[in-house]
């Protein structure tokens, strides 16, 4: 391989050393979709490098050509977040475990190395992450630009766990930081939404490997709100979902443990009932929403025996997400959280009562966080609980939810709440200065390291600069408005 800087080579010999991972054309692969099959764009081109060399390569041919760059792994987002109309970096071929240290209980990864794998390789060294959210398909890099979670109130997001990062900068350079060294960039991207760099390298906190033990039992609401703070201290891990047709509430409680490993599996709920006959009244309820309600009271009905499971963490933490769905999700100060539940449900009680209201899937999903300090982590300066909603996609097909989003975060909106960054919202830049008293900090540093944009896409110049379109229906680009000046 030429070895030469990639300044001192033709542009020629760029496209010819990136020929091997270009995406050609032609192939399914030059168009990008998200996991849900919610958004897609057709990057100008599809690079998937193999090691840091090529992406090197990369960001050389862009600034030459004047194109943007955007690092996508798997395409989890529920939003726009990874799409782009010039460049898109495949980063799940940068996939290697370099480097476990037992010892001093950190790990160094490529960025795009999923948790599904990670998962398993930390055991093979007996180790595991903290804390870890309900799906492992995601890479690490995309976890912590987003500020992935679990559910814990002692516990932070994925990116508290962050201790240092090797980027490449829209110079060309690459540099290492950390809390201790070029803590600016280090603190814009670990909440950084992509927009600083080509996160390279990733040096993360871990632990030794655990099991957690997690008994799950239901609670009416009403009863799961009178014991709301008690319920969050219970457990390690705790985590909640409120099925709105019933007004019953699952209560997961989790904590880690010497038992022996045990799990109760029933073909009947998991396969046959949980599966596909959920499913099928869902499809029916697009013709017939009362069906909806049917299918949450189904479920919420099978879920109130109590259960005790005993497993590896990731398995514990994970639970299966079996269809695509639209899906939005804010944070809120863990104080407010029960006022904001209480009209949450007061919403939907009156949806449920009109013949022709709303009528959500289920279950809506409660979490915890500890505070952190990251610049736009919604988790900065308040301990925190995430409230999740969304609208499953039977079969693939779209599904109305624009409304039911709308009316949820106009609710959450009042009670301060934070939307999660991986997943659509409505924020222009003059509401997220408001959330966010670092958001200037962040501005600022994003300007001092990436002068040009190269890193910015239309998602991170609409909420985080103010930029106009482009305009998107159900997830798909319509037109591209110009920016504003």
């Amino acid at each position: 391989m030429n070895e030469q800087p990639p300044s001192q080579l033709s542009t020629d010999a760029l496209y010819e050393l990136l020929r091997p991972v270009t995406v050609r054309p032609e192939s399914p692969r030059s168009r990008f979709y998200n996991w849900a099959h919610t958004y897609t764009c057709k990057p100008v081109a599809v690079f998937e490098p193999e090691h840091e060399r090529q992406c090197e390569l990369i960001v050389e041919l862009a600034r030459r050509e004047g194109k943007t760059v955007r690092a996508a792994g798997v395409g989890h987002s529920p939003s726009d977040l990874p799409c782009t109309k010039d460049f898109l970096v495949r980063v799940t071929k940068l996939n290697r475990l370099l480097e476990a240290n037992y010892e001093k209980r950190y790990i160094v990864v490529e960025s795009g190395i999923t948790l599904v794998d990670l998962n398993e390789q930390l055991l093979q060294h007996n180790l595991a992450l903290t804390s870890i959210g309900s799906i492992s398909e995601q890479t690490l890099a995309g976890t912590i630009v987003t500020v992935n979670h679990g559910s814990g109130l002692n516990y932070g997001t994925l990116s508290t766990h962050v201790l240092e990062l090797t980027i490449l900068l829209a110079d060309g350079s690459k540099v290492r930081c950390s809390r201790e060294e070029l803590q600016d960039l280090f603190m814009a991207t670990i909440c950084g939404l992509g927009s600083t760099g080509l996160i390279l390298t990733i040096k993360f906190e871990v632990e030794p490997a655990f099991r957690l033990e997690e008994r799950r039992f239901a609670l009416t609401f009403d009863e799961a709100m009178e014991s709301f703070f008690d319920l969050a201290q219970r457990s390690q891990h705790t985590r909640l979902w409120w099925f709105p047709q019933t007004n019953l509430m699952q209560v997961s409680l989790a904590d880690r443990t010497d038992k022996p490993k045990h799990r109760e599996h029933s073909w009947l709920w998991e396969t046959v009932i949980g599966y596909h006959l959920v499913q099928l009244l869902l499809f029916l309820g697009l013709f017939a929403p009362t069906l909806n309600v049917w299918a949450g009271r189904l479920v919420s009905w099978l879920i109130q025996e109590p259960t005790d499971a005993v497993d590896d963490s990731h398995c514990i933490f994970n639970v299966e997400h079996r269809y695509w769905q639209y899906t939005i999700e804010y944070a809120v100060d863990y104080r407010e959280a029960p006022a904001c539940l209480r009209d949450l449900r007061k919403w939907l009680d009156k949806e449920h009562s009109d013949p022709c209201g709303l009528r959500p899937h289920f279950p809506i999903e409660i979490r915890f966080s500890s505070a952190d300090d990251i610049w736009l982590s919604p988790s900065n300066g308040r301990t925190t609980c995430w409230i999740g909603i969304a609208q499953y996609k039977p079969y693939g097909l779209d599904v109305p939810y624009r409304r039911l989003f709308d009316e949820y975060g106009a609710i959450i909106a009042r009670h301060g709440g934070r939307p999660h960054w991986a997943k659509a919202h409505h924020l222009r830049p003059e509401e997220v200065r408001k959330l966010y008293p670092k958001f200037d900090d962040f501005l600022r540093t994003v300007k001092k390291y990436d002068p040009s944009g190269m890193f910015r896409n239309e998602y991170v110049g609409r909420h985080i600069f103010g930029a106009s379109g482009p305009e998107y229906y159900e997830g798909v680009f319509l037109r591209y408005v110009p920016l504003r000046a």
